[in-house]
């Protein structure tokens, strides 16, 4: 009798562990949907397209 009751009430926290989780995945959705993220910064004059660590490496550096 008290594995019937172990068994359930393990199923019953994993249930509302999984309600809980669903509810504050609902709440951060809700949050990044209001956020209002800023346009990107324009690039500084002078840098090339790509600043990457490829762009720096010539085949004189190798």
């Amino acid at each position: 009798m008290e594995t019937i009751i172990l068994i359930a009430v393990i199923i019953l926290m994993i249930g509302v562990a999984m309600r809980w989780i669903h509810l504050l995945n609902a709440r951060n959705d809700a949050r990044i949907e209001t956020y209002r993220f800023s346009d990107p910064r324009p690039r500084p004059p002078g840098l090339p397209d790509d600043t990457g660590r490829r762009a720096h490496h010539t085949e004189a550096d190798r």
